[in-house]
């Protein structure tokens, strides 16, 4: 937040209002001029009359900044205080332009004909007080207002990158793992081409911001990435088939978004199957609406009971709980189960064109 530009915009709205409050009362000044069939000099009574209480105005702005932090009844009596001082010295300064340009150098026989009108004025300055203190608590609770979205918006910026970031190391752990795995049984090739992969998907996955939203296109290329990994692992036991829609790969989704639930798919569905495992990832736009289905064909044993037994893994509530902060009522995520095995994950988000 750029405190400076806001002063310097706050400044000006209030001499914006100020030209234009004393405008408004030198206009209705003239209208009961013109009831009262006033000589046209009257005018320039009029318009010095509303000056005086434009420069009258002036230091009062100033003092109450001043005490501003003052206990409440104290602050109430000083600006009663300071109104009837103000408004005594307008109806001098009135008074005496009256006389002086409308009644050819009139002087009273009592001064305190100079405070002729004083009341009048005083409920004046009273409501030019009333309004400085209203428009300024209502920029103060602006200022606040705005100080809460900023902590929540980083807040809500901190719990997203954490979630984003929680997958890199769990990820990262299973994919060693299984390096690991293949380098004891000397499938060094196999192993090699797996630290390849995993450093191009690494590097795609740090050079994006888990704030921004990316195109579904770009998403499926850093889930190929992923892909490749893992069929070096499965080979011909791992089948995956891409169907999205030109109108769905333009839209914008999380950036890995779609990553956590192969992996659930690879981890609870391919790698229990003694024949071939297959994926399918699904997406399409109904009524301004993202579908994004991922389908394995796990064994009978692998359902969405058995998932949510499990508490959905470490992926599928990291999924979820990204949807929830990114999207809040406006998605949903659902479990289910495929036909004839195998289960089914479908998210529905908000459809939003990329650029």
């Amino acid at each position: 937040m750029n405190w400076r530009v806001i002063l310097e915009d706050r400044n000006k709205m209030f001499w914006a209002l100020q030209i234009m409050g004393w405008l408004g009362y030198a206009f209705v000044q003239y209208i009961g001029s013109l009831i009262q069939e006033m000589r046209s000099i009257y005018v320039l009574i009029i318009l010095l009359g509303a000056y005086g209480g434009f420069l009258i105005t002036i230091p009062m702005r100033y003092f109450y900044r001043k005490i501003w932090n003052a206990p409440p009844l104290l602050l109430i009596i000083v600006v009663l205080a300071c109104s009837y001082v103000a408004a005594a010295i307008w109806a001098v300064i009135d008074n005496a332009t009256h006389w002086e340009i409308y009644k050819f150098g009139y002087r009273p026989y009592n001064w305190l004909f100079y405070l002729k009108h004083s009341v009048v004025k005083f409920y004046i300055m009273m409501s030019w007080s009333g309004l400085y203190f209203v428009i300024k608590y209502y920029q103060l609770l602006q200022d606040e207002k705005q100080k809460a979205l900023q902590a929540v918006s980083m807040a809500h910026q901190s719990q997203l990158k954490m979630l984003r970031y929680q997958l890199n190391p769990h990820f990262l752990f299973n994919t060693l793992n299984a390096i690991s795995t293949l380098i004891l049984v000397n499938e060094n090739k196999t192993a090699n081409g797996m630290v390849s992969k995993l450093s191009e998907f690494l590097r795609f996955s740090l050079d994006n911001d888990p704030i921004k939203r990316i195109s579904l296109a770009r998403e499926i290329d850093a889930m190929m990435l992923y892909l490749d990994i893992e069929k070096l692992r499965f080979a011909e036991r791992l089948h995956v088939t891409i169907d999205i829609t030109p109108e769905a790969e333009r839209a914008l989704v999380p950036s890995m978004i779609l990553q956590p639930l192969i992996e659930n798919s690879i981890k609870y569905a391919v790698a229990k199957l003694e024949d071939q495992g297959i994926i399918e990832v699904h997406g399409r736009v109904h009524k301004q609406r993202l579908y994004l289905e991922v389908r394995d064909n796990g064994p009978a044993a692998y359902s969405p009971e058995t998932v949510r037994q499990n508490e959905r893994g470490v992926g599928l509530k990291n999924t979820e709980e990204r949807l929830r902060a990114l999207y809040g009522k406006h998605y949903s995520f659902n479990l289910s189960s495929n036909n004839p095995t195998g289960c089914v994950v479908e998210i529905v988000i908000p459809w939003q064109l990329a650029e």
